[in-house]
């Protein structure tokens, strides 16, 4: 009798044969602009805590008093037993630096996409959205039963073009995009997507995961960086990269989240964000807004590295206007030769390889904490691979 759990071995040799294999590293310690891997320090280039804020004490002790005040677990989803005042607290923060009438955390930015998604459209519904997405708002796609079509990668005439074609075909159309698409750091075409969503009745939906606490004179994200405050969209993003903590939100007008309170299954059925997780994350939205110097030095660090790494003649940049600045590579095999070059140079910036992305590549992330010096030995480094 053939065992029918033979095909995973199969398939990961496949996987290993395609070098597309991958397992977890171990980092010890607090997070930072360098931390102990494989019982070294090094100088670390991976991380999406943007601001530093991670191992920030602020974040950690108010981290510590909720857990002390409210216990480790919120006990229940928040529409039972699971809503805490901290959280009322937080979504009021997020609302504020967002802009928006009001705000809705979930357990994770996962949960707010899938969540959002399927509780706005359904099988008499038309998504279209960008190639590039990151997996959540894909996935969400899915789970809504709405038609999916794909459009070439921030391509707005094949996006108008489908409406055209597509939108008096269907009920309700929605729009997605990430507002800085994370393997890339490239942004969207904000202003011309909201243009299109107005023009042919359409919901636009963009998740600021990789933008919150990072892009706009005051980190409030994309639609702040486009000067599109304001206007209607369905802002989605994460507590989990430049505000140092977990979790997620949906942020727009008081209809919208009052929808979602009684229609989004991973909100509902969900257990409430932790109070840890929940204070934390207050803490570093106040942090943000009382100290723009964290966010001053991020692009100061960013416009620095940009200025080495275009003087190396044989790195081949992608189009970036994010903290994210990849190099391509000409296959996945020798994205981990350079990735573990730089590991022994005593720099973490490991491989990204499909299926994740198209192509492969080193990917750079900067942080706020990272100094002159840390930034100089990458591009040396690079330099002499």
């Amino acid at each position: 009798m053939t065992d029918p759990y033979d095909w995973l071995q199969h398939s990961l040799l496949t996987i290993h044969r395609a070098d597309w294999y991958r397992s977890v590293q171990t980092i010890h310690g607090l997070p930072g602009a360098t931390v102990v891997l494989g019982g070294e320090e090094v100088i670390n280039f991976a991380s999406n805590d943007y601001l530093g804020l991670a191992g920030d004490e602020r974040l950690i002790a108010a981290a510590v008093v909720a857990t002390q005040e409210f216990g480790t677990g919120s006990t229940g989803s928040r529409l039972l037993s699971g809503h805490r005042e901290l959280h009322g607290e937080l979504e009021r923060a997020i609302a504020s630096l967002k802009q928006t009438e009001d705000a809705l955390v979930f357990s994770s930015g996962y949960l707010a996409n899938i969540g959002a998604i399927a509780a706005l459209v359904g099988k008499r519904d038309l998504i279209l959205s960008d190639q590039y997405n990151h997996s959540s708002l894909k996935n969400g796609a899915i789970l809504s039963g709405a038609t999916v079509i794909e459009y070439s990668h921030c391509d707005v005439t094949e996006l108008k073009t489908q409406l055209h074609q597509q939108r008096q075909n269907y009920r309700r159309c929605l729009i997605l995009t990430d507002s800085v698409f994370s393997m890339d750091g490239d942004l969207c075409p904000l202003p011309a997507l909201l243009d299109l969503a107005e023009e042919f009745r359409c919901m636009l939906l963009v998740d600021e995961a990789h933008a919150t606490g990072v892009m706009g004179a005051t980190g409030a994200g994309c639609v702040e960086h486009f000067g599109c405050t304001g206007r209607q969209l369905i802002q989605i993003g994460t507590l989990s990269k430049a505000l140092g903590s977990l979790g997620g939100y949906v942020a727009g007008s008081h209809t919208l989240i009052d929808y979602l309170r009684n229609r989004s299954p991973s909100w509902i059925y969900t257990t409430g964000l932790s109070p840890a997780d929940t204070a934390a994350a207050l803490a570093a939205i106040n942090i943000i807004r009382q100290e723009p110097q964290h966010l001053m030095q991020l692009w100061q660090n960013v416009n620095y590295l940009r200025t080495l790494l275009l003087e190396l003649p044989n790195l081949k940049l992608l189009p970036s206007a994010s903290p994210i600045l990849c190099f391509q590579l000409p296959s996945a095999a020798e994205a981990l030769q350079v990735g573990k070059q730089l590991k022994q140079a005593g720099i973490f910036a490991p491989a990204i390889r499909p299926p994740t992305v198209p192509t492969s590549r080193i990917r750079i992330s900067l942080m706020a904490t990272h100094k002159t010096t840390h930034i100089e030995k990458l591009a040396a480094v690079l330099n002499g691979i």
